[in-house]
C-alpha cells in the first residue's frame, strides 16, 4: 500500500492465485456462470493479483482469462469486471483507443485521462498503447484532434510536468502576471502562453500562481479561462486547473454529472471507479459527499441495478452519508473552498435591463389594444412586459391608471390563464409586493411550503425583508410575522421570525470574533440538540454573509467537519432544511438558487411556483450568474431545463416563451 495509499481495494491476505484461478474456472464453466462468485473474486483483489490470476489461468487451463470473461459476462457488468482485469496503463489506453475510433471522438474521456494523470502514469500509459496497437499514440491523437487543444494535449502527453517539490517562487509572481497578459489584461487571448504554463509547471507551483493570480485579476483562473477561451480547449483547460487543485474533487464532479439527470454515462462511471479505486477513492468519497450533500455510495445504488451495481458499490467501499469528520484532503479542500468563495468579487448581472426608448404611454396603449375586443394578445404583453424593468413596468401601471382609468392587473388577470398569468402579474408587481404574495401563498390553505418561507427569507438583505413586511401589511391587513407566528412553530418558527426582522448585521468578517463564532458552533456540536439549535440560530441568523463565511472557513480547522454535513446528520425537518439554506447561500448565492431551480423542474412534474417566483425575483438582480452556475453543476443549460420541462401542460407555449425571455440566453 504505502504511504498515502487513499484507495479502496488492497491486497487480499492469504492470496493464493491458482485458486482464485481454479474458482474463477470453475464459475465460468458449464451452462451458465456464476456471476456473484465472479464479482465477489475480482472486487476484493488489487489490480497486481489479478495480473497474478491471470497468468496462473493461463498457464492451468490455456486460456485467456478475458476472453473467457468476455465470452461469459454482457454489458456493463462485463465491460466493468473486464476493465478491473487490465493493468492500469493498458486500461487507460483501451480508453483512449474507444475515444478515437470510429466517426466520433470522445473529448471528455481524453481530456479526463490526460489532465489527470502523473508523469509516470502517462509514461505507463504511452507504452502500452505503442504494446497494445502498434501505433503511437501522440500520432493518434494528433490525427483525431486539432488547433490548441490538439497542442495542449500533445505537451500532457510528454508527461513532462515538474515534480511537485518544484517551486520556483522567484516565477510564481511572474507567471501569474504572465498569465493575466496572455488573457484579461489585452483583447484577445495568447493560448501559446496558457499551455506554457499549465502544461509543464508542477503542481504545488501552479497552486501558488494560481493564489497570486486571484489577487491580481480578482477573479479566479477558472473564471478567466471561461471568459477568454472556449470549445474542448476550454474544458480541457479548465480540467487541468481543477486537477492541479484537487484530482480526488475533479473525479467526484466527473462521477456526479455521469450519474445526474436522465440515463447514467456508464462509460465514465467505469472507467473513474476502476481507475482511482486503488488510489484516491476514499478521497472521491469524501469531496462528493462535500459537494453534492450526497454520498457516492447512495447515488450508485439509487442509478445502477444488479451485479454492476453490486460491483461499483464494492470498490466505492462504503457510504459517507453518515461520517462526521473530514479525510485529510477533504479538510483541506473544505477550508480552501471557504477561503475562495470569502475571497471572490463576483459582478452580478440579471438579464432584464431597463429598454431602450422607453415609452409608458406607448406601453400602456398598446397593452390596452392586446387586451380589448374578442381574444388577447398575448405576445404583444409578453413582448412589453418581459422585456422591461421593474421600474419602468411599474411606470406603465401608473401611466395605465392616468390615462385609461383602468387597473393594468385587474385587466392582465381577466384575460390571461393560469401559469402565463402568474408570471405576467409577479412582473408587474414591486419586488417588495411579490415577496409578500409569495409568503402569503406560502402560508395559505391546507399546507405550508417551507421551502418557500426559507428560500425569501434567508437570500432577501435587510431592505428588501423590511420592505416585504410593509407591503405584506399594506397587502393583507396584518404581520407578515403575526402571519408566521400563527402557522409555523417551534424551532423553526423562531428561525422565520429572527430573520424577518431585517435586521442582520452588515459588513466585513470581524476575524476575532470570527474564531469565536467558529469554536461556539464547534462546541454546540457536541451539546444537546435544542441547546445546538439554539446556538446556530443565534449565530446563523445574525451575522453577515461575509462574517458567516470566515466562521465556516474557521469552523473546519476547529472541529475537522463540514458545518453542512453536521447540519444534515443532527437536525431535522424544516429547522435542518433552514441551516441549510443559510449555509449555501452565504456560500454561493447564485449556486443556492441554481440548486432551487434543478428541483424545481426535475422529476415528475414541474414546481411552477418554485420557477416563477425565482425567475421573476432574480431576473433583474443575478439571473446570469445563476444561469452559468447551473449550468456548470448540471451540464445543461437553464434555457434547455425550462425549455423541456415546461413543455407539458403549456399548449400555446406562452409561458414557456416568456420563462425563455427572462432567462436571456442558451449559455
Amino acid at each position: 500500500m504505502g504511504k498515502g495509499f487513499r484507495g479502496t481495494i488492497v491486497d487480499h491476505p492469504d492470496f493464493d492465485a491458482g485458486s482464485d484461478a481454479e474458482a474463477l474456472y470453475n464459475a465460468m464453466k458449464g451452462f451458465g456462470s456464476d456471476k456473484d462468485a465472479i464479482l465477489d473474486l475480482i472486487t476484493s483483489r488489487s489490480n497486481a493479483q489479478r495480473q497474478e490470476i491471470r497468468t496462473a489461468y493461463k498457464s492451468q487451463y490455456g486460456k485467456d482469462l478475458i476472453d473467457d470473461l468476455k465470452y461469459e459476462l454482457t454489458g456493463k457488468f462485463e465491460r466493468l469486471i473486464v476493465g478491473l482485469m487490465r493493468p492500469p496503463a493498458y486500461h487507460d489506453a483501451k480508453e483512449i483507443k474507444d475515444a478515437i475510433k470510429g466517426a466520433g471522438t470522445d473529448e471528455k474521456c481524453l481530456i479526463e485521462i490526460l489532465a489527470s494523470r502523473t508523469n509516470e502514469q502517462i509514461h505507463n500509459l504511452v507504452a502500452a498503447y505503442k504494446d497494445a496497437y502498434g501505433r503511437d499514440i501522440e500520432e493518434a491523437v494528433m490525427e483525431d484532434t486539432s488547433g490548441h487543444f490538439k497542442k495542449m494535449l500533445v505537451v500532457l502527453l510528454q508527461g513532462t510536468r515538474e515534480e511537485d517539490d518544484v517551486v520556483s517562487e522567484d516565477l510564481v509572481e511572474q507567471d501569474a502576471q504572465d498569465l493575466y497578459d496572455a488573457g484579461e489584461a489585452q483583447w484577445g487571448t495568447d493560448e501559446a502562453k496558457f499551455i506554457m504554463l499549465l502544461g509543464n509547471r508542477s503542481v504545488t507551483h501552479l497552486q501558488l500562481v494560481f493564489d497570486e493570480y486571484h489577487k491580481i485579476a480578482e477573479k479566479s483562473i477558472e473564471d478567466s479561462i471561461k471568459s477568454e477561451l472556449s470549445g474542448d480547449f476550454e474544458r480541457l483547460m479548465l480540467a487541468v486547473v481543477q486537477c492541479i487543485w484537487s484530482k480526488p474533487m475533479f473525479f467526484a464532479r466527473r462521477l456526479y454529472k455521469s450519474m445526474k439527470g436522465l440515463g447514467t454515462a456508464d462509460n465514465t462511471l467505469i472507467r473513474i471507479m476502476v481507475s482511482r479505486a486503488e488510489i484516491d477513492m476514499l478521497d472521491i468519497r469524501e469531496c462528493f459527499r462535500l459537494r453534492y450533500e450526497k454520498s457516492l455510495y447512495n447515488m450508485i445504488q439509487d442509478d445502477t441495478s444488479g451485479e454492476y451495481k453490486r460491483s461499483l458499490l464494492k470498490l466505492c467501499g462504503g457510504d459517507d452519508d453518515m461520517a462526521g469528520e473530514f479525510f485529510p484532503e477533504a479538510a483541506q479542500i473544505a477550508y480552501k473552498m471557504w477561503e475562495i468563495s470569502a475571497t471572490t468579487k463576483v459582478q452580478l448581472r440579471g438579464t432584464v435591463r431597463p429598454y431602450q426608448n422607453f415609452d409608458p404611454a406607448s406601453d400602456a396603449q398598446a397593452l390596452r389594444k392586446a387586451m380589448k375586443g374578442f381574444g388577447t394578445d398575448e405576445e404583444t404583453i409578453i413582448d412589453i412586459v418581459a422585456q422591461r424593468s421593474n421600474a419602468q413596468r411599474q411606470e406603465i401601471r401608473q401611466t395605465f391608471k392616468s390615462l385609461l382609468g383602468r387597473d393594468l392587473m385587474a385587466d392582465l388577470k381577466s384575460e390571461l390563464s393560469k401559469n402565463l398569468q402568474r408570471l405576467i402579474l409577479g412582473l408587474m408587481m414591486t419586488p417588495a409586493e411579490f415577496d409578500a404574495k409569495m409568503m402569503k401563498k406560502a402560508m395559505e390553505g391546507a399546507g405550508t411550503d417551507e421551502h418557500a418561507l426559507i428560500e425569501i427569507l434567508v437570500t432577501r438583505g435587510n431592505q428588501e425583508i423590511q420592505e416585504m413586511c410593509s407591503a405584506y401589511k399594506k397587502a393583507f391587513k396584518k404581520s407578515l410575522e403575526d402571519a408566521i407566528e400563527s402557522d409555523t412553530s417551534g424551532h423553526f418558527k423562531r428561525i422565520l421570525i429572527a430573520l424577518a426582522q431585517g435586521a442582520r448585521e452588515e459588513g466585513p468578517e470581524d476575524m476575532g470574533r470570527a474564531l469565536e463564532d467558529a469554536q461556539e458552533l464547534a462546541d454546540a456540536c457536541n451539546a444537546d440538540s435544542g441547546d445546538m439549535e439554539d446556538k446556530f440560530m443565534s449565530i446563523l441568523c445574525t451575522r453577515s454573509f461575509p462574517h458567516l463565511r470566515k466562521v465556516f472557513q474557521e469552523f473546519v480547522r476547529c472541529s475537522n467537519k463540514d458545518i453542512e454535513q453536521i447540519i444534515k446528520k443532527e437536525m431535522s425537518g424544516d429547522v435542518k432544511n433552514a441551516m441549510f439554506a443559510i449555509v449555501r447561500s452565504v456560500k454561493n448565492h447564485p449556486s443556492y438558487f441554481a440548486d432551487r431551480l434543478y428541483k424545481a423542474m426535475k422529476g415528475l412534474g414541474t414546481d411552477d411556483r418554485a420557477l416563477i417566483r425565482i425567475i421573476v425575483s432574480r431576473s433583474e438582480i443575478d439571473l446570469f450568474n445563476i444561469r452559468k452556475e447551473f449550468k456548470d453543476i448540471h451540464e445543461a443549460s437553464l434555457h434547455e431545463f425550462i425549455q423541456v420541462e415546461t413543455f407539458v401542460g403549456d399548449t400555446s407555449g406562452d409561458y414557456r416563451k416568456t420563462l425563455l425571455m427572462l432567462c436571456g440566453g442558451e449559455d
